[in-house]
This record gives structure tokens, sequence and C-alpha cells, in this order.
């Protein structure tokens, strides 16, 4: 009931939501050796993948200010974020990704397609599917790029400040066990974004001239599979009850083997 692990469940759900956005079909079409996608199940797929991953980038950003708030100004940790703050800045970044999503999407699917209906990818993805729009088309997406980078600059910006207060913080704790500590409960948070950021910024800014279907394939599995997969597997490995858990059930399994 703490606000960190209050996060980290709707973190989780939204890990779960968008690896359930992808995966599932592609998995279902491999099965029945096909790539067939209805137009309206296309639309859904671009929503709720811009929707769960636009929305968790909001929300690693909110919990920079959590760790901000929990090193730096431990005292008032309580005051600042108590529940009602939280499940605010959780809404906050839910609601940001539903209104970005739906701005993408419309505008992505009022856009002609001409060159035909078939999309070179294992899902709905908004570049791939800009390749088939008439030429000079594709210029109307060109504002809503430009309001993407300004949003994924400023949260970008917010969460390296907090990180460098925080980073001032712990190196003017007199004690080392202290500063491990602190870190500790940064390191997570901070793996997660570095995970984000690297693997979506180069599926989304590499230049046309080096783009190839295998390239793209690869980046694209790297930016919406990994980090919901990987996510969970970070933050729990803090958890000492869980590792503990582990501990005693991997020799048992090997005991039986």
């Amino acid at each position: 009931h703490t606000p960190m692990y209050f996060f980290l469940l709707n973190l989780a759900l939204l890990d779960l939501g968008a690896i359930s956005t992808t995966v599932p079909k592609s998995m279902a079409n491999s099965l029945r050796d096909t790539r067939h996608i209805s137009y309206i199940g296309c639309v859904l797929q671009v929503f709720f993948l811009v929707f769960l991953m636009s929305a968790e980038y909001f929300l690693l950003t909110t919990m920079s200010y959590d760790r901000y708030v929990a090193i730096c100004r431990p005292l008032h940790y309580e005051t600042l974020l108590g529940s009602r703050v939280c499940v605010h800045m959780a809404a906050a970044a839910l609601t940001c990704g539903v209104l970005y999503a739906l701005l993408h999407t419309a505008n992505t699917f009022s856009l002609p397609l001409c060159q035909g209906n078939a999309v070179d990818q294992f899902f709905c993805e908004i570049p791939q599917i800009l390749k088939l729009s008439c030429s000079t088309s594709y210029l109307r997406e060109l504002w809503l790029i430009v309001l993407s980078a300004c949003l994924f600059f400023v949260c970008f910006v917010l969460i390296v400040v907090s990180y460098v207060q925080i980073f001032r913080a712990v190196l003017r704790i007199p004690s080392q066990l202290g500063r491990y500590k602190a870190f500790a409960t940064c390191l997570p948070h901070l793996a997660v974004v570095s995970l984000f950021v690297s693997t979506l910024i180069p599926a989304y800014v590499k230049p046309s001239s080096i783009s190839s279907p295998s390239l793209d394939l690869v980046l694209a599995v790297l930016y919406s599979v990994v980090p919901p997969a990987v996510n969970p597997l970070i933050y729990s490995l803090r958890n000492q009850e869980l590792k503990d858990a582990l501990r005693k059930i991997i020799p048992g399994c090997l005991q039986k083997q």
C-alpha cells in the first residue's frame, strides 16, 4: 500500500496490456499460417499499444518523482505522496496516454492508403502504416511527431533532473551502507527507464536509409516485447521475500531432476 508499490502495480498492468496487444494475435496468426488482421483490429491494436506505452513513459516519469521525494525529502514523503496524490498522478498518466493515443490513431487512420494494405510487420505499427499512405498525406503526421518529441523530451528532462538531485543527496550520505541502500531503491527504476528509452528511440528515429524489413522487425520486438517482459523481473529481483522464495524453489527443482 506504499506509493512505490502502488505505482509498480500500475506499471505491471500496463506491461501486461502492452505485451497482450501484439503477441497473442501474432502467435495466433503464426499457428494459422496467416497474416490477416481486420481493419478494426488494426485500429484497436495501434490505439492500445500507443496508449499503454505512452502511459508507461508518463508513469515512469511520475515514479522518478516518487524516488526523488523518498531520497531527498524522506520526512515529507507521507505528506507529499499521500494515497490521494498517488491516485491523481497515476490517473493523470493514464489520461495523457489515452489522449495521446487518440490523436495518433485518429490522425494515422484518416490518411488515404495508396500503397496497398499489407503492413510489413508482425503487428500494426504506425511507421509501417504511414509507408502505405500517399506520398504527401503523411505530412499531416508531422505536427504529431513534433508534439511527441516535445513530450518525450520534457519527461526525459524531468527524469534526469530528479536523478541528478537523487545522486547529489546520496553522495552526501556519510556511511557506505546508507549510500548502497539508497542506490538500491533507485536502480530498478533507472534500469527500467534505460531499457524503455534505449529500445524505443532506435525504432522511431533511425534514418530511413538504413531501414530494412529484418532490422524493423528486430527493433519492433525490442521495444514492444522486451521491456514488458523484463520489467517485472527487474523489479522482482529487489524484493527480498521473492528472492528468498526462489532460493528455496530452485534447489528443490534441481534435486527432483
